[in-house]
């Protein structure tokens, strides 16, 4: 048994390096299938296994886990809607790509490969022999085997899925793993760069699986590959070297547009001609031998700042056309060198006149009478290092002058650096006049010939500035296919790619699982750079004269273009309707999930409506009934108080959601329910429903009502309780808040006889017992009196007075004034004398001074303590005895 184990091991290990499919219960599940077909006692080794039936068996499973990876992260923060409606796809728009945590990059250069119809046939009918697997020993090679058919399994999706959006996690993981083994920091360019070559050794394991080296049939290299002729200078020979290139990279800084680009990409420096025996360095000439049938040009818009220690993004505009002849950029050589004549004549005039001894050749005179040249030839004569020269074209040159970049296409050759001229040994006079006359009348001969030409030279510019209309130059057209734009800077940022319709002439917009139509004039806005942080950087042409690159699919015998599903090879196909299959069972499952929460909604508003009805008429129902002395409904719940006092009714609305939605009340299911409803209800509520002011308003008056009903029964528990002056301060804060109510409405505050009835009395009360102690001969007694008087009753007065006074009030007013002035008659000390007399005025008039109240300490205010402390106080009040609460 052991044995059948470990040979069962062994087979998926094998299985898992040859499919690619690294999910054991993947590979299990298929295993178990074809083991039923297969007698695997009789074989060992993976050869006794159909392979057909292997893999399409796990295809079918790894559509079941794929469609249950889709549904666990639909919706894991990826911005993606979670209605069904937004998962299928419409007819005929393309699938997006899911990101699955900064892979927009993965998205952007897939799409573009996979709208190459000539690729997607390469992919989807990807195939290894058997004998080529058995070879496949490497890891790297059982890797790319693996991503291949990765990508197999996601163009197929990409094909022919009902999903509007595909993952693919699977292809980006065996990508990410390969840089974590390297335990490197790579960036996107690089992830670019490896993706390419996998393809482009897995497509070699296919094309010739016997020699690697020959790259000469792989289909990665026949589409996507060319070279270019570089030639250069070296020991006064041409040395030409023939180099391959995949992605071409541009330099941006410096250009303007696409082919300024190239004309700088063809030179690199400047050509120098080598002069006596000196050898020197020469720069290089490049021009394409074969162009790919799609060029891709990576735009270098990233650079690292040295002195920042960082790199940094290059935001400086670029334009490009949507269709380039790359016919002007082959073949290009520059030809022999040649010295013009006119400078030519020049250096042998300077060459007679130049002495043997360190004379400067400025010091030589020169004959007035033939000098008719013009400023520019004086200097050239006097001056050999600044002589003006022209090539062999007639371009004005100077000597001394370099070009840094010259563009091979639209510019004459570079000038020509000529190193200073020796001098005669020996000359005459008469062999110095021969040749002086002769040549300055051979130069100014060519001179003439050479203003002739200015005019041809001119007529040859316009035609260098025209050439790019040039129907000569314009037979090699190259479309452009892919736009891949990143947004950000160069340490973060986001990628898409716009892509051309080609089948339907439009150009689509793929951002992710976001594929939309757009226009030329938006692709520019975002492409070409300069005015926002989003440019291209990398653009992909196609050969327009190869129309293969983009046909479509036919069938051999009808001839009719194959689209979908009938366009993928069988084995595919089945994986492709297993996917669907279980996407079609998600949104069913979906439906049913969706359809019962909708019935559980329902029956919770049923619920939630139902509670808020009970509860808005058990409330407006207590609203109606009666006051007593003992009962007031008020107290019991704020929206009692809102009824009796007409609120509106979107403050009473939201007091009763908000109610419901207190987290406190949450105590069962169905609570818990109403709550969330509740919750939802009062989000719906915008600013422009609702006056907060308003409402907050309406409960700052409950709170107010309370607390005068809190120091109204404090107020007469302590006066029930013999605390006369305690008693009296609470009731004087009663009085003076529920009058402030009284003014906003009748039912907003509390019945303001009765705090008047006990105010009056604790006034009275207390009055006496100062009076009594103010008599006593203990000097503490009349200090303490005077204190009473000071802090109770003379403030108390002060505030009876200055309100709408009743008769019962001023009856006690005077009661007490009579009382103190008794006193004056009567025989005390002059201390105590002294004390009555400042307080006495005070008693008299209360008008004169700033009234404030001993701030009460703070009370309970629930409605459930007032509404038990009402009925114990009243019923104490009726029944004369010591009030006890509850």
């Amino acid at each position: 048994m052991f044995a059948c184990l470990f040979q069962s091991q062994t087979l998926l290990n094998q299985l898992r390096e040859i499919t690619g499919i690294q999910d054991l219960q993947v590979l299990q599940s298929a295993l178990n299938v074809c083991l039923v077909q297969q007698h695997l006692s009789m074989y060992s080794g993976v050869d006794c296994l159909t392979y057909s039936c292997f893999y399409s068996r796990a295809l079918e499973v790894s559509a079941e886990e794929n469609a249950a990876c889709m549904k666990r992260k639909r919706c894991e923060g990826s911005g993606e809607s979670c209605s069904p409606a937004d998962w299928i796809r419409q007819e005929d728009c393309p699938v997006g790509i899911r990101n699955v945590g900064n892979t927009c990059w993965f998205s952007a250069v897939i799409q573009s490969l996979f709208h190459l119809p000539v690729f997607r046939r390469l992919v989807l009918n990807y195939c290894l022999s058997e004998r080529v697997l058995e070879k496949c020993k490497s890891h790297s090679e059982k890797r790319n085997i693996a991503f291949m058919q990765e990508l197999r399994c996601l163009f197929a999706l990409m094909v022919g899925s009902n999903r509007r959006f595909v993952d693919p996690s699977a292809a980006v993981e065996l990508l990410r793993d390969a840089f974590r083994t390297s335990e490197a920091q790579q960036d996107v360019s690089e992830f670019t760069h490896k993706l390419l070559d996998w393809l482009e050794d897995a497509f070699q394991l296919a094309a010739n699986g016997n020699n690697p080296e020959d790259k000469q049939n792989n289909p990665m290299v026949q589409l996507f590959y060319g070279t270019f002729v570089a030639e250069r200078l070296h020991e006064e020979k041409i040395v030409s070297n023939i180099e391959q290139f995949g992605q071409y990279p541009l330099q941006v800084n410096g250009f303007n547009n696409l082919d300024e680009c190239l004309e700088g990409a063809m030179v690199e420096g400047e050509i120098e001609l080598l002069h006596s025996d000196q050898t020197m360095s020469s720069g290089q000439e490049r021009w394409f031998s074969k162009l790919p049938p799609v060029l891709t040009f990576e735009l270098s818009r990233f650079e690292f700042n040295q002195s920042l220690g960082r790199p940094e993004k290059i935001h400086k505009k670029l334009e490009f056309p949507q269709v380039i002849y790359m016919d002007r950029y082959k073949n290009y050589g520059s030809g022999p060198a040649k010295y013009p004549l006119a400078d030519m004549l020049q250096y042998v005039l300077e060459f007679a006149t130049t002495k043997p001894t360190n004379v400067s050749p400025a010091s030589v005179p020169m004959n007035p009478a033939a000098h008719t040249e013009p400023s520019s030839s004086d200097s050239s004569q006097t001056e050999p290092d600044d002589a003006g020269s022209s090539d062999g074209s007639g371009c004005p040159q100077t000597a001394t002058q370099r070009t840094p970049i010259h563009k091979p296409f639209t510019q004459c050759r570079p000038p020509i650096e000529v190193p200073l001229q020796p001098a005669p040994h020996s000359v005459t006079e008469e062999e110095l006049y021969f040749v002086r006359s002769c040549l300055q009348r051979w130069r100014a001969e060519v001179e003439n010939t050479i203003n002739e030409l200015k005019a041809s030279i001119d007529k040859v510019s316009q035609a260098l500035e025209g050439m790019y209309s040039d129907n000569s130059l314009c037979q090699v057209p190259y479309r452009l296919h892919a736009v891949l734009v990143h947004e950000g800077q160069a340490s973060a940022g986001h990628y898409w790619a716009y892509i051309y319709d080609h089948a339907n002439k439009r150009w689509l917009k793929y951002n992710d699982v976001m594929v939309t139509e757009s226009t030329w004039e938006e692709l520019v806005r975002d492409s070409y750079g300069g005015m926002t942080n989003a440019s291209a950087y990398c653009l992909m042409y196609i050969n327009g004269k190869l129309p293969y690159l983009i046909a479509e699919d036919t069938d051999n015998e009808t001839g009719q273009v194959l689209k979908g599903m009938d366009s993928l090879p069988s084995i595919m196909r089945c994986y492709v309707r297993e996917d669907n299959r279980w996407f079609q069972q998600e949104l069913r499952e979906w439906e049913e999930q969706f359809c019962q929460a909708q019935r559980e909604e329902a029956q919770v508003q049923t619920h939630t409506e139902k509670a808020f009805h009970e509860e808005y008429s058990r409330l407006y129902e207590l609203s109606q009934e009666e006051t007593t002395p003992q009962q007031d409904p008020r107290l019991q719940h704020v929206l009692v108080y809102f009824f009796q006092n007409q609120a509106p009714n979107r403050v009473i609305e939201r007091t009763l959601l908000e109610q419901f939605a207190d987290r406190n009340l949450s105590f069962d299911d169905r609570a818990i329910s109403i709550m969330r409803e509740a919750r939802s209800k009062i989000r719906l509520i915008k600013p422009e429903d609702m006056d907060m002011d308003e409402y907050l308003q309406w409960h700052d008056d409950y709170s107010m009502f309370k607390t005068v009903f809190a120091y109204l029964l404090t107020g007469l528990e302590q006066y029930q309780n013999g605390k006369i002056r305690e008693a009296l301060n609470y009731l004087a804060h009663a009085h003076q808040d529920n009058s402030v109510l009284l003014r906003k409405g009748e039912k907003k505050g509390v019945d303001q006889s009765l705090i008047a009835l006990y105010r009056r009395k604790c006034l009275k009360e207390l009055n006496e017992n100062a009076a009594t102690l103010f008599k006593s001969p203990d000097e503490n007694d009349v200090a303490e009196a005077v204190t009473i008087m000071n802090e109770c009753i003379i403030p108390c007065m002060h505030l009876m007075v200055r309100d709408s006074v009743s008769q019962e009030d001023l009856d006690v007013i005077e009661l007490i004034r009579s009382c103190w002035c008794s006193y004056l008659g009567q025989d005390m000390d002059d201390s105590v004398q002294e004390k009555l007399s400042e307080f006495l005025p005070r008693v008299l008039d209360c008008s004169a001074e700033m009234v404030v109240l001993k701030e009460p300490p703070k009370v309970r205010n629930s409605p459930h303590d007032l509404c038990s402390r009402l009925t114990a106080v009243m019923e104490s009040i009726h029944s004369t005895s010591v009030v006890t609460v509850k």
